[in-house]
């Protein structure tokens, strides 16, 4: 299935843009619930990140090479949290090959799940890259409100029957970005559908399938 934009119902008798164009909607629908969302904002220092990493229960800890000033300040101002919390521990592990280490930095919150953010690290220039971010840290009520709003946009029944499974906020450049992923069944090929929201704008952005 091709990617498509759907718009988030917030009136009665919006268009609701589907593979064959806009097509009037006349069921009463509720207010989209996002909105009052809070920003996401980086809440750590380079000293956090570098107590974390000297400090990582993780069994191999963290490798020396990573340990430093330079490094930890690129990781900090790399990391996001949605709202801008503070995690309630900081999890740090990495390892070095000959020519790159990877570090993995995770936490969470009682109540909002956890994020996972992975670097490529040259220790020997202190450059940091993220090659991948697990953003799952939101809470529970909002995940229920984008499911619903996600729900109320699908004008042609595609997550009718449809489990969500996961939920993850996208970190800036992207503004109030959310990733819904939903399947039919546990069996593997089954449908599975992923739904990203612009909740700022009132919008899905993209719907794209997979073995529906």
């Amino acid at each position: 299935m091709s990617p498509r934009a759907w718009f988030i119902p917030t009136l009665v008798g919006v268009m609701v843009v589907g593979c064959g164009g806009p097509v009037p909607s006349t069921t009463p629908v509720s207010p989209s619930p996002v909105a009052d969302l809070p920003e996401p904002g980086r809440p750590y220092a380079a000293d956090d990140i570098l107590d974390a990493m000297r400090d990582s229960h993780r069994p191999d800890g963290v490798a020396e090479e990573l340990q430093t000033e330079v490094v930890a300040e690129a990781v900090a101002d790399a990391v996001w949290t949605y709202g801008g919390e503070p995690w309630d521990e900081v999890v740090a592990g990495g390892s070095c090959g000959p020519t790159a280490c990877t570090l993995e930095v995770a936490g969470g919150r009682e109540g909002v799940g956890g994020d996972t953010w992975v670097f490529s690290v040259d220790p020997a220039s202190g450059s940091v890259e993220v090659v991948d971010a697990e953003l799952q840290a939101i809470p529970t009520e909002l995940v229920t409100e984008l499911d619903r709003a996600a729900r109320l946009a699908d004008g042609d029944g595609l997550l009718e029957g449809m489990l969500l499974t996961a939920a993850r906020w996208i970190p800036p450049p992207a503004d109030q970005v959310f990733g819904l992923a939903y399947r039919s069944g546990d069996e593997e090929g089954s449908c599975s559908v992923e739904v990203e929201i612009d909740a700022k704008r009132n919008r899905v952005t993209e719907v794209t399938s997979t073995g529906c």
